[in-house]
């Protein structure tokens, strides 16, 4: 088992990816979204070993994790390590954490829509990966 966001769990993310073809996104999809390229990244404060920044970068129908943060990512969300956590168990949906106002997002919100979709879309390959994840 890899540990929620370390570079074990980055890998393990990467492989779960692997093999996905994402669809491209829909006619309604933002401007910064349309080409199906676009990157997000996430800061989680708090965590075991301090803060942990990630991107999440959606190109040719692929997608991936990298273990830093890119200053170039059309959005930046930011949230505590226990939301954080929540979220990737499936007991907080995004949605609720921003309504409730835990997480701070900067930047386009047409590519943290079209993220989540992405994410959605993915759902059995996150499971199986929730499955091995320690917390």
């Amino acid at each position: 088992m890899a540990r929620f966001l370390s570079p074990e769990w980055v890998d393990a993310f990467n492989d779960a990816m692997a093999d996905v073809a994402l669809a491209p996104p829909g006619p309604e999809a933002g401007l910064a979204v349309r080409d199906g390229r676009f990157s997000m990244c996430q800061v989680v404060t708090g965590g075991p070993e301090g803060d942990v920044r990630t991107t999440l970068r959606v190109d040719a129908g692929r997608m991936s994790i990298t273990g830093s943060e890119d200053a170039e990512a059309a959005v930046t969300i930011r949230l505590t390590w226990a939301d954080a956590v929540a979220m990737a168990a499936g007991e907080l949906t995004p949605g609720e954490a921003i309504a409730a106002g835990r997480v701070r997002v900067r930047g386009d919100l047409s590519v943290l829509a079209e993220a989540q979709s992405v994410l959605v879309a993915v759902q059995a390959q996150l499971q199986e990966l929730r499955d091995r994840t320690e917390y």
